[in-house]
């Protein structure tokens, strides 16, 4: 969901942001395997402008060769997506902060300014593909877990300015459009380092949303994959570029479950 780099996006908007590193390919592929399972672990951006082709080569070759699609989660779409709030199985998760609504609001407000769309995002897209060619669809988590998590979420960390620092020259809004722009070009070229200096930032800036969104779930889903290792097959695992990145990716912790993982693009 867009959600899960709402507040890492935040905490990117400001001058402390890492400069890009030389440029690569494509997004991110990564791979694990054993003598009879393979399973792919793409990082998704969440929201796209639909102005590149970023599903082909390698990428397209691993999403052709598995047998089924693993996202974060299925989100209801069409009508139902809209109306989650009154279904009664969703009716007492759906209790956001205020707080939380703004920012999600701002983000997506972010987005847009863009050209940045969910529709355009890469797990709607290979979900569509995947659904179109009756290939399984899965999540890793359930959206009622991801909505209990959303409800928890600590307010997005403030800073008071310090004494004779400058106003700021742009709004939040218009900082956090651009972060969201750099980041939607890093996750293209497969540049990892600006998903680095996001993490580090949201970190420290609200270590309690770091650990919920990403320290808590990268675990839960390596203990998930090495499960699923025992499965044979080829699996296409698609998760938020975000969870591959850092002290405490994904990958890192599949690593400490005696799981080493390669790029593949």
């Amino acid at each position: 969901m867009v959600h899960s780099l709402i507040a890492a996006a935040l905490a990117l908007a400001s001058p402390q942001a890492a400069p890009a590193a030389q440029p690569q390919r494509a997004p991110a592929l990564f791979a694990v395997h054993d003598a009879d399972t393979t399973v792919y672990i793409f990082g998704t951006f969440h929201a796209l402008d639909g102005q590149s082709d970023w599903f082909r080569d390698r990428v397209r070759g691993a999403f052709d060769e598995s047998g089924e699609l693993v996202l974060e989660t299925l989100v209801p779409e069409g009508p139902d997506r809209g109306q989650l709030s009154s279904m009664p199985r969703y009716r007492g998760l759906m209790t956001p902060s205020a707080s939380f609504l703004a920012t999600t609001r701002m983000a997506i407000d972010a987005g847009r300014n863009q050209g940045m769309q969910v529709a355009n995002g890469a797990d709607m897209v290979l979900r569509h593909i995947a659904e179109a060619q009756g290939k399984p669809v899965e999540g890793l988590e359930t959206l009622e877990s991801q909505l209990a998590m959303f409800t928890k979420m600590p307010p997005p960390p403030t800073r008071e300015p310090r004494p004779g620092e400058p106003v700021p020259e742009k709004s939040p809004m218009d900082n956090l459009s651009k972060a969201m722009a750099d980041m939607q070009a890093s996750w293209k070229r497969g540049d990892q380092s600006v998903f680095v200096a996001m993490l580090g930032q949201l970190n420290q800036a609200s270590p309690d949303t770091y650990r919920m969104m990403f320290t808590e779930r990268n675990a839960r889903w390596a203990d998930w994959i090495r499960a699923r290792l025992q499965t044979p097959g080829t699996v296409f695992v698609a998760v938020g570029a975000g969870h591959l990145a850092g002290k405490d990716s994904l990958l890192v912790q599949l690593a400490e479950r005696g799981i080493p993982s390669q790029r593949v693009n």
